[in-house]
């Protein structure tokens, strides 16, 4: 969790397109690609070497890597071998594009530019996609430099010209490149689909390459990584669950744990799909700024309609807690997890998340124990 929503109304934004500063990079040994990786399909001649050739073509294996890692498979190690590749058979006049060695940022770059030739400079990113990498300092200025100075893209190109992402540029400082490699920094457009247009445009982008959209497609496809990691913890709390439905009551063990505890269950996966799912695609049309509110305002309809349908006796104190126990864990378990959206989001800021965070974690935290007191005290008690 990084930012929090600013307008929920407005999906659309421009981003700012003047780079801020410098980052820093490590001073770690700079080794050349190796040709030995699955999706490197031949080498070029280089000054200092083979360069590794790419296609624009994707492969099944790559797609299907990307699949894994979108559900959190391997996620962490997708990563490319950082240097300069050649897509297609460059010759010294042919644009050189720069990306994060995240696999899937490198793969959608080569994939949109079917039948040309280029060559593509990875970032050493540490596996991270280019946006997130240029808030964090991976995708920066002295990586870049770098990156210049270790594959010899001055013997290689004429031109002095590197076309960066956009959203590249929150970490890198154009006119220090310039100053320290002599090559001159060119932001292309945001989406990757979009850069064949940009190169025969003359490197000029319409409006439109420069306005970050989140549509549901984009919002849906970030949905199963955060399942994933919600199912690892819920593996554990769902047992817990059923125990102490099935030991508490008044009936016996399990009497209890089909008629409480298989409700305890349901509420709690409803939890998981109201704030990890339901809220990322209903996001725009949610009340509030905030993305606790957008939690809240799935989790607690939602908590309502199943303890009405649990049907359970809601006359007795032991009832009323044990309802109002889910009425208030359910909206602080989608309200959290509805927060972990924030950095995906394109419409935030870090000083929002800040200000969410301040008053939403205590507010979720103590709705998450007060909840799990009232559930533990409907049982025992």
């Amino acid at each position: 969790m990084k930012v929090c929503a600013n307008d929920s109304s407005n999906m659309q934004i421009l981003l700012p397109m003047a780079p801020l500063a410098a980052c820093a990079g490590s001073e770690k040994e700079l080794s050349p690609p190796r040709l030995a990786q699955s999706f490197v399909d031949g080498s070029v001649a280089g000054p200092s070497g083979r360069i590794p050739r790419v296609s624009s073509a994707l492969t099944w294996c790559d797609r299907w890597g990307s699949i894994k890692a979108r559900w959190g498979v391997g996620r962490m190690h997708y990563a490319v071998d950082p240097g300069l590749y050649a897509l297609g058979s460059p010759d010294d006049g042919s644009p050189v594009l720069v990306t994060a060695n995240y696999k899937m940022s490198f793969d959608c770059l080569r994939e949109a530019l079917p039948g040309r030739d280029a060559w593509l400079l990875v970032l050493d990113t540490e596996g991270i996609n280019v946006w997130c990498a240029a808030g964090k300092g991976t995708f920066g200025t002295e990586e870049l430099v770098r990156r210049i100075t270790a594959s010899g893209l001055k013997d290689i190109v004429k031109h002095r010209d590197l076309i960066l992402p956009q959203l590249g540029a929150p970490g890198v400082s154009a006119h220090l490149v310039r100053k320290q490699s002599g090559f001159k920094v060119h932001y292309g457009p945001i989406l990757a689909r979009d850069a064949a247009a940009y190169l025969d445009a003359g490197l000029r982008a319409t409006e439109e390459m420069r306005r970050k959209t989140f549509p549901v497609e984009e919002r849906a496809v970030l949905i199963p990584i955060e399942l994933v990691a919600t199912l690892k913890p819920a593996m554990i709390i769902i047992p817990i669950l059923l125990l102490i439905s099935g030991f508490g009551g008044e009936g016996g063990f399990l009497p209890n744990m089909v008629r409480d505890g298989i409700f305890s269950v349901w509420a709690f996966l409803c939890a998981i799909l109201s704030g990890a799912v339901l809220t990322p695609l209903l996001l725009p049309y949610l009340p509030g700024r905030a993305f606790t509110t957008k939690g809240i305002a799935v989790g607690l309809p939602i908590a309502v309609a199943l303890i009405y349908a649990w049907g359970g006796d809601l006359h007795s104190w032991r009832g009323i807690l044990f309802g109002g126990a889910w009425l208030l864990l359910i909206p602080a378990f989608s309200a959290y997890l509805a927060m972990n959206f924030t950095g995906a989001s394109t419409y935030t800021s870090l000083s929002g998340v800040r200000r969410e965070m301040r008053w939403a974690l205590p507010l979720e935290i103590g709705a998450g124990l007060s909840g799990f007191a009232a559930l533990l005290v409907s049982r025992f008690f």
